[in-house]
């Protein structure tokens, strides 16, 4: 039980729904779903579709989306959703050689693949939901039409990507006043163009995105910037249901979207903590040297190996081998900090939302929504006010390696939905927020549950650290103990504080025995858990 005297959040219980988002209204939406009869699928999509209209900066219909969904808690009948977006038919290292390009910019039309979240909403409400698709997208309609309040954290967001916005006629003229400045927390903004998209998309599902006026206006922007888009790679566009992968951990069993994502290297660092003991302060300078170290070697080799296995087998048999941990274990020295980093792809952690839904019958959705970037590629369609992502900045150029870009090919992918269970059945739906983080964040809060005892709130709590790709340095919140963040400079480390809080995490707990629902959402975002 949390001290009642510090600040902070208590669990949110209920017995008949559960839905944790990292905006008040989207979770709302989803309660409301609940409310009507809907299932844990249609919740999530609703609630998605919401925070694409009030968190704009995070999460978007010109985004990638993904899922894990156990029907009535049923992990063997786990099935996981690939939402991610392809690069264009014309894409291939030759052909970016051939216009000059060397390296993918964040506001180029080259670092746009093909959006999957429309898709993903469309394929997972017709299989899963029980509403259609208009209810669904109703809620986001309305808010986008007649406008809402943006929250403090979207509006801290938003301002710091003013400059990028400004830099876009179409993202300038929607995004930004009439000065180029974002709007402050509490002022109201509307997304009309956006509204009548998504209604568009209500009348006439995923055609309604990837065929006709829409298709029409993202292609044309983004030829117009010079990118190698054609009608065709929005039409032939699809999302696929792939095979989840898992592994053990202390008696639980953790289960994760396959790569491209970045799922499995989740569960290779779970691994490595697996070999040492939690003991002592889950704060403390040792336990914070080996998540630190562990998230380094598994990066390290998401980097080399983790790509779209539809281009090329990704051996995980290999990558989670005991072979592999006894490796990679055998590299951490208590002593001192690793001498070498292994090389990281040269990219900052991003954001994305994450959505956690439980229905009466226990149907368990964990899904994730993202434009990569905050703003994604800040270019947005100016007559059907879509923001596109710049997910395509994570495709390697380098001839011959696993993720270099080429044809209808997914990049290595951050967003990552997770689920925990035990003996067969879903005991935890849950998600950690923040591009590259998200896999280093999963271990971490699943360890401080499962190792420490800890409740979903206070693992959420906890101050969180991240050893940056590219750059050699390990992000730590200031509330990391100054003892520990001593020792661990002590031991080599070089230590540095971050832009802006680490991520963002929602999860609910299924307690079977007394019927109950446990949710938890992340102070660091501007969301709630709520109940029915």
């Amino acid at each position: 039980m949390r001290d009642f005297e510090q600040p902070g959040r208590s669990l949110v219980m209920a017995r008949n729904g559960m839905a944790a988002t990292s905006q008040p209204a989207a979770t709302l939406a989803a309660i409301q779903v609940l409310e009507r009869g809907g299932n844990a699928m249609d919740a999530a999509i609703a609630a998605c579709a919401v925070q694409c209209v009030l968190e704009p900066g995070s999460t978007g219909v010109g985004g990638d989306c993904f899922a894990l969904y156990a029907p009535k808690g049923d992990t063997g009948r786990l099935v996981a959703y690939d939402g991610g977006g392809w690069a264009p038919a014309g894409a291939s290292l030759a052909a970016l050689r051939e216009l000059g390009v060397t390296h993918i910019e964040r506001q180029s039309p080259h670092a746009v693949t093909v959006p999957g979240a429309v898709d993903a909403w469309a394929r997972l409400a017709g299989d899963h939901g029980s509403l259609a698709l208009a209810e669904l997208l109703a809620p986001a309609i309305r808010l986008a039409d007649e406008g809402y309040a943006v929250a403090p954290r979207c509006a801290f967001d938003w301002a710091a990507q003013a400059a990028l916005l400004r830099n876009n006629a179409g993202a300038r003229e929607l995004m930004l006043d009439a000065e180029g400045n974002a709007p402050s927390a509490g002022s109201v903004h509307r997304q009309p163009r956006l509204a009548e998209t998504l209604r568009h998309i209500a009348a006439h599902g995923r055609d309604g995105f990837y065929r006709g006026r829409v298709a029409e206006d993202i292609v044309g922007t983004l030829r117009g910037l010079g990118g190698l888009h054609t009608l065709e790679d929005f039409a032939d566009y699809a999302g696929e249901y792939v095979a989840p992968v898992k592994t053990g951990f202390r008696g639980y069993e953790v289960h994760e979207c396959p790569p491209p994502g970045q799922g499995a290297v989740a569960l290779l660092i779970l691994k490595i903590l697996e070999r040492f003991e939690a003991d002592g302060e889950p704060l403390g300078a040792d336990r914070l040297h080996i998540e630190i170290e562990a998230c380094r070697l598994a990066y390290g080799i998401r980097d080399a190996w983790l790509a779209d296995p539809r281009h090329g087998p990704v051996d995980l048999d290999w990558l989670l081998s005991e072979q592999r941990v006894d490796t990679l274990v055998g590299q951490i020295d208590l002593a001192r900090a690793m001498p070498k980093v292994p090389h990281y792809a040269p990219l900052e952690h991003k954001d994305t939302v994450y959505i956690c839904v439980v229905d009466k019958e226990r149907n368990c959705a964990s899904f994730i929504n993202s434009i990569f970037t905050p703003f994604g590629a800040g270019i947005m369609t100016a007559r059907t006010g879509v923001m596109l992502h710049n997910r395509a900045q994570c495709f390697s150029l380098a001839p011959g390696h696993a993720n270099a870009i080429a044809p209808r090919k997914r990049p290595l992918h951050t967003i990552i939905p997770g689920m925990l269970s035990r003996d067969g059945r879903a005991v935890m739906s849950f998600g950690v927020m923040g591009g590259h983080y998200q896999a280093m964040g999963h271990a971490h809060f699943v360890s401080k549950v499962v190792d420490y005892g800890m409740d979903m709130q206070s693992a959420n709590a906890m101050p969180r650290v991240f050893p940056r790709p590219g750059q050699g340095d390990v992000e730590l919140e200031h509330t990391v103990p100054a003892a520990a963040c001593a020792e661990l400079e002590r031991r080599g480390f070089k230590l540095a504080r971050p832009a802006a809080a680490i991520g963002g995490a929602q999860s609910i707990w299924i307690d079977w025995e007394q019927g109950v629902l446990l949710g938890a959402s992340d102070h660091r975002k501007d969301g709630c858990a709520l109940g029915c």
